[in-house]
């Protein structure tokens, strides 16, 4: 690694305890995350009240460490380095989920599914499969739209209108099935109805003759869901009043054991 090229003065402690220049650094990291992936300096500064000397400091040596580019234009973009970190935690986010998954498994007997918001896309990170022998579509590392899964409706239920109209946008809304919802007002009236019920439904929208339950993860460090899928004639509207309550238990327990894994 790199020499670091940050001055000492920013090396000081926080607040919290930690290495201060360490904070800004993945602040800074995360507000380009939140901004597309590319930003210039002044943005930085006005988003995060930073002095555009510290910002440029802290900027050069994630780019001689590999985790920024500077583009041609002088912006600043997130660099390779960074693919392999999130791939590792991605994988990592999966193996701690797969306990939590299991115990659906063997309270619901449908297989249960773990979903993340990876750029405009939903990605499978971990699945136990249910002990009824019937293929799914879903599996570890398939990567599907948002709009025709219960996973990316529980994922985008918060996420304001014109940000959904802006992905549907540059993804397009394929139609898997007959049942796939292919306009962006329906796709938003299915997430109102996230909002007003507390979990998602896909039925029959992504694969005919499955149907999919699935609730978000609330304060996970990146925006995950989890899902049981199984057919839809076991699947059903009474099943339903049965499985929602699991997954949403499930899901506050497996929130609790992530923020564990990083004690204040």
């Amino acid at each position: 690694m790199p020499p670091s090229s940050v001055s000492s003065t920013d090396s000081t402690k926080s607040t919290t305890g930690g290495v201060q220049s360490l904070e800004r650094a993945f602040d800074l990291l995360e507000r380009m995350a939140d901004a597309g992936g590319e930003v210039g300096l002044s943005e930085l500064s006005a988003s995060s009240g930073l002095p555009l000397p510290t910002i440029h400091r802290l900027m050069r040596t994630l780019v001689v460490c590999g985790y920024v580019r500077q583009q041609a234009n002088r912006r600043y973009a997130l660099g390779p380095r960074l693919i392999r970190l999130g791939e590792s935690a991605s994988r990592l986010l999966g193996t701690w989920a797969r306990p939590y998954l299991a115990r659906l498994v063997e309270e619901t007997g449908e297989t249960a599914n773990m979903a993340l918001l990876d750029g405009d896309e939903i990605v499978y990170v971990a699945q136990v499969p249910s002990k009824h022998s019937m293929r799914m579509f879903t599996e570890v590392g398939r990567r599907v739209l948002p709009h025709s899964t219960g996973v990316g409706k529980a994922l985008l239920a918060n996420t304001p209108d014109h940000e959904v109209r802006a992905l549907l946008a540059r993804t397009g809304m394929p139609a898997a099935t007959d049942k796939t919802i292919t306009t962006p007002d329906g796709f938003l009236a299915a997430l109102e109805d996230v909002r007003r019920l507390g979990y998602a439904i896909d039925d029959n929208e992504q694969e005919i003759g499955v149907r999919c339950l699935a609730v978000s993860v609330p304060n996970s460090p990146t925006a995950a869901a989890i899902s049981i899928s199984g057919p839809a004639g076991r699947v059903t509207e009474s099943a339903t009043e049965k499985i929602v309550p699991m997954l949403q238990q499930v899901a506050g327990e497996l929130s609790e054991a992530l923020a564990s894994q990083n004690p204040a």
